[in-house]
């Protein structure tokens, strides 16, 4: 990697970085004042403990030598000895640094669900073990050599593989089907029902939205399949443009959806909805022209603008809509492959063999996923006590966790 490549891959890393703080802000926002504290501390705090679990043993266990493996061994770089020692360019540091901000807004986006109402510590506690056990080995099946990404030699002899370029599945289907989970195990909130909370401060919305939106960039364009400028790297233009476009396209979606459906489009929609739009174009950014990434943001804000109110229908208290946000944009823009990949989507050229690799990997993960972070939930709950008590729910958790408070002002 000549020195300017490895010069963005650098950006790039201090980008995805950015977007967990984004995270914090964004979620910060949509919660009740008493509890952002709370709310932006279990993004941190998942940084944190996301970041050293992945150079000690983390990011050994995203690559395998064979695609039945379950995961890479964890004590075959611990603390990344090897890899730095035998790294004179550095290129192999940063992109284990560019890996592990992969890992760590992952771990941030399922604390959306459990909002106003999860201890800190047993937060923690949760994000360790799913990471090592649900992140880990799904990077490695994904992204690694793992089954996910031999699943096209398998059924169809190589003429498709799974296209998950940024992580719809990895991340967004993984994080929005552990929060689905944690929802369940902790239950819902003291008075739960449409209108519980509004979100304290649609400035901090607003922000942190931005922050994800700049640094997804990063997220999308990091790695790039040929040096930047040289012949042959057509895809980086391609997944640019789709980064900008297909967000855009989103928030029309979704504030259009509001406006039907209830009158009026609000600004914490068109946060909501160009979030909604990242997640969609993240698997698909590199494999789908421009207009199919327009018409992509269009459908995945307005389904998810829809799915949002599923908590109500179904009664599972997913605070923030990481759900019908993260899980369902995931779901929507890793499907989409199937139909509108370049070459082997099914409406582009291209048979069936794409939508159903896209399926099969769709649905392992959220399957996965699910039943993994039940288990470490409820095991923490039963245990350690993983949810506050209700008197402490309403007198405001972030006094009663963290002994501060977000605003030393009366807020109105």
């Amino acid at each position: 990697m000549d020195s300017g490549n490895l010069a963005w891959l650098t950006i790039a890393t201090a980008l995805v970085l950015l977007m967990t703080p984004g995270v914090a802000f964004f979620y910060g926002g949509l919660v009740k004042a008493k509890s952002v504290v709370s709310m932006m501390m279990m993004s941190f705090g998942g940084l944190a403990l996301t970041a050293v679990i992945w150079v000690l043993y983390g990011f050994s266990m995203t690559a395998v030598d064979s695609p039945f493996a379950f995961a890479g061994n964890p004590f075959g770089d611990l603390g990344l000895v090897e890899t730095i020692s035998n790294d004179p360019t550095g290129e192999a540091g940063v992109g284990a640094a560019f890996g592990a901000t992969f890992a760590i807004i992952t771990v941030a986006l399922i604390s959306g669900a459990i909002a106003d109402r999860a201890r800190f510590w047993p937060w923690m506690a949760f994000a360790g073990v799913w990471a090592t056990l649900v992140y880990f080995p799904v990077a490695a099946w994904v992204w690694g050599g793992g089954w996910i990404m031999s699943l096209g030699d398998w059924l169809f002899d190589g003429a498709v593989e799974v296209i998950d370029y940024a992580g719809g599945t990895a991340v967004h289907i993984n994080a929005g089907a552990a929060a689905l989970a944690l929802a369940l195990v902790l239950g819902k909130r003291v008075g739960f029902q449409k209108g519980i909370n509004k979100p304290h401060s649609v400035p901090l919305v607003m922000l942190g939205a931005t922050l994800l939106w700049f640094g997804w960039f990063g997220f999308n364009g990091g790695l790039t399949p040929a040096p930047l400028g040289e012949d042959g790297n057509t895809e980086f233009g391609l997944i640019i443009v789709n980064t900008m476009v297909a967000p855009a396209a989103a928030v029309i979606g979704w504030i259009v959806v509001e406006k039907l459906k209830d009158g009026k489009s609000t600004s914490v929609g068109a946060a909501s909805g160009a979030v909604a739009g990242l997640v969609a174009i993240t698997p698909a950014c590199a494999s789908i022209d421009p207009i199919w990434a327009i018409l992509l943001g269009l459908v995945a804000g307005a389904v998810c603008a829809l799915a949002i109110e599923m908590k109500w229908k179904f009664g599972f208290d997913d605070s923030l809509d990481v759900v019908g946000v993260h899980l369902v944009g995931g779901l929507i823009g890793t499907l989409w492959i199937g139909f509108f990949a370049n070459g082997t989507g099914l409406f582009l050229g291209g048979g069936i063999a794409q939508l159903i690799v896209q399926f099969i990997a769709a649905v392992a993960v959220l399957i996965y996923s699910f039943v993994v972070a039940l288990v470490i939930g409820f095991v923490l709950e039963k245990t350690v006590g993983f949810r506050i008590k209700n008197e402490d729910e309403l007198a405001g958790i972030d006094t009663v966790v963290h002994g501060e408070e977000g605003y030393a002002m009366e807020v109105r």
